[in-house]
């Protein structure tokens, strides 16, 4: 009773749009299946047998002419003596009317390069073509941002960022071993994996080259998972000063670099009073802004905190722009989804601030960001990282040496 007495519920800026403005991706498999799972589809290549050009009428039943017919039948059998005679097998097939071919699946032996096999399957008369099964992996903001090129230099290689949210899945295959710290600061809620929290760590610290779903902006960043949140309905989640401002005196104490905070809600004296302690001893603070606010919403709006949105559009002074619509990431179970909102937003930017103080030579704040605009706007990531790298204006950056 207390405690209900003393709450000042403070909501995620954006969570109601977190989970509901994409489809959520094919389940994960457990680690090891996952990564059996892409080895196999590695050995594979895709063999185009030619449909007859009289087959193709517009405005035909195409489920129906071509997957069901005597000519489909026969293409089948082609395919199984094409597989037969280079020691392949047939896994599936697709017909593909509007190109005018039908797609078939075939399996290559361990000891067979699926290159190879390919090049010799396309030398057949009676194929179309044939070219080995490609790979393709998401990643966050990975070519807007560059994060292939900035990972040759930084990965965030142990800063601590504390992300404080709902509870997140250490159990995630993304995230397993990304975790250094686990806390539960909510008394009265259920203590299970929930959405919001594992989303946003998995942008910010996602396993990379693990060949399973995305790669974090800071794959090699360490994590405190402060639960301050509760789920509640199927994307959204709350919090409430007291549980807040437990997790953010244990971020601080414990020596938190980057403390991620995606939510927004009414000023608070004593969390504000906090987040003063964290930026007075060199921590950056990241909060979400809120679109719905005229000066987008505590903690957002606190001076000294980076405000983050997602809309290229904003006109909130100071705020800074990042991904944050139709972000993969990872989900509680094994799962991704795609998700949107100033929360995500400010994940992508947790993480590049990682990646700054991994080889900054000082602190990186605020100040330290390269803004497409002087005072806000869309992020130039390379040259944050470059500027937190260099010692002083025109030094010599620690990237270029290494």
């Amino acid at each position: 009773m207390i405690l209900r007495r003393l709450r000042r519920q403070l909501v995620f800026g954006l969570a109601a749009l977190a989970l509901a403005s994409g489809p959520a991706l094919a389940a994960a498999p457990p680690r090891a299946q996952a990564a059996s799972a892409e080895a196999d589809t590695a050995h594979q290549v895709l063999v185009l047998l030619r449909l007859p050009p009289d087959h193709f009428r517009p405005g035909g039943n195409y489920a129906d002419s071509y997957g069901d017919g005597a000519g489909a039948a026969a293409r089948r059998r082609v395919a199984q003596k094409i597989a037969t005679a280079h020691g392949l097998t047939v896994v599936t097939s697709w017909p593909i009317p509007l190109a005018g071919v039908d797609c078939f699946v075939m399996m290559v032996p361990a000891d067979q390069s699926p290159e190879k096999v390919a090049l010799l399957l396309a030398r057949d008369p009676e194929v179309a073509s044939a070219e080995p099964m490609h790979v393709y992996r998401a990643q966050p903001a990975a070519q807007e941002w560059r994060l292939a090129e900035l990972h040759e230099f930084s990965t965030g290689r142990n800063v601590r960022v504390a992300v404080i949210d709902s509870m997140v899945d250490a159990a995630q295959p993304d995230l397993a071993g990304q975790i250094q710290t686990i806390q539960d600061f909510v008394l009265d809620h259920p203590r299970a994996a929930e959405q919001h929290g594992t989303g946003v760590a998995g942008i910010i610290a996602a396993v990379a080259d693990n060949h399973i779903g995305i790669a974090g902006v800071a794959p090699h960043a360490r994590l405190m998972a402060l639960r301050a949140c509760w789920q509640e309905g199927q994307s959204g989640a709350v919090c409430d000063t007291l549980s807040l401002a437990k997790a953010l005196y244990f971020a601080i104490g414990h020596n938190a670099q980057i403390i991620n905070l995606s939510l927004s809600g009414p000023p608070d004296p004593l969390l504000g009073r906090l987040i003063d302690m964290a930026l007075a001893r060199g921590t950056v603070v990241v909060g979400a802004l809120d679109p719905q606010a005229s000066d987008g919403g505590f903690p957002a709006s606190h001076a000294g905190v980076v405000g983050v949105t997602d809309d290229p559009a904003s006109t909130i002074p100071g705020a800074v722009v990042a991904p944050g619509r139709e972000a993969p990431t990872t989900q509680p179970g094994g799962r991704f989804a795609f998700v949107s909102g100033s929360s995500y937003a400010a994940a992508h930017v947790s993480g590049l601030f990682a990646l700054m103080r991994e080889h900054g030579r000082t602190t990186p704040t605020p100040a330290s960001l390269v803004t497409l605009k002087p005072g806000g706007g869309a992020i130039d990531t390379c040259a944050s990282v470059l500027r937190a790298a260099c010692p002083r204006p025109g030094g010599t950056s620690t990237l270029a040496r290494e």
